[in-house]
């Protein structure tokens, strides 16, 4: 890393799972030097989970790299706008404009998209169907892993789903989009949309909606980080 080079990184989980997810990212780069925070947003409001991304913000040494997983991508869309980060990395993540939330992104899905197994909503909250889980969410996680997984869901709030970006970071700070090929939660014509309309510096991965390839999601944000398109 140069000296001008962003050092910290602050990852954003999505819905149905928590930080965990993050552990193959969160030991490279480690190993490369980086003071990385794993944000544990609980996922009930957006509100909730942006004021819980900034504290980790806030907390981090010098500028961050603002990284969202899926749902974590409208997070990272709200909170980034805060001056200590330098750029938003988006991992097969909603990227909303003003006005917009997962709800509405996902109301008129592509023809032929795969639907994603949502049980409808108790309490004000939403759960995968866990026999459904590995083939939509972790189809290229060994499946005891995927099991895992589905068995250990954190129910995702109505309301986070419904949350609406204001002012999103991706219009005034530099941008990264990884679109994961394989996707069966959010269709990957979805992802290259958002990503182009952001005009996001854009890879693209095989493998599924969980992070798969930690390898290639730390090398995008070791990108972002080194300020290179």
């Amino acid at each position: 890393m140069s000296n001008t080079a962003a050092k910290s990184v602050v990852l954003v989980h999505g819905g149905f799972v928590d930080g965990s997810g993050w552990d193959g990212v969160y030991q490279i780069l480690k190993k490369d030097g980086y003071d990385v925070t794993i944000v544990q947003n609980p996922t009930i409001s957006l509100a909730d989970d942006v004021a819980v991304t900034r504290r980790a913000i806030a907390a981090a040494p010098g500028n961050v790299i603002l990284v969202g997983h899926s749902y974590g991508g409208v997070v990272v869309s709200e909170a980034g706008t805060d001056p200590k980060v330098a750029a938003v990395v988006y991992i097969a993540a909603f990227a909303p404009d003003a006005g917009e939330s997962v709800s509405s992104l996902i109301a008129n899905p592509p023809p032929g998209a795969p639907v994603p197994p949502i049980l409808p909503p108790v309490d004000g909250f939403l759960m995968l169907d866990k026999e459904k889980f590995a083939a939509s969410f972790a189809a290229d996680v060994r499946p005891s892993l995927a099991a895992f997984m589905a068995d250990s869901q954190v129910p995702w709030g109505v309301a986070a789903l419904e949350g609406k970006v204001t002012a999103p970071a991706w219009k005034a700070k530099p941008s990264w989009y990884l679109v994961a090929t394989d996707d069966r939660m959010i269709p990957p014509p979805a992802q290259r949309q958002m990503a182009s309309r952001a005009k996001a510096t854009t890879v693209e991965v095989p493998g599924s909606h969980a992070v798969s390839d930690p390898k290639a999601v730390a090398s995008l944000i070791e990108q972002a980080a080194a300020g290179k398109n």
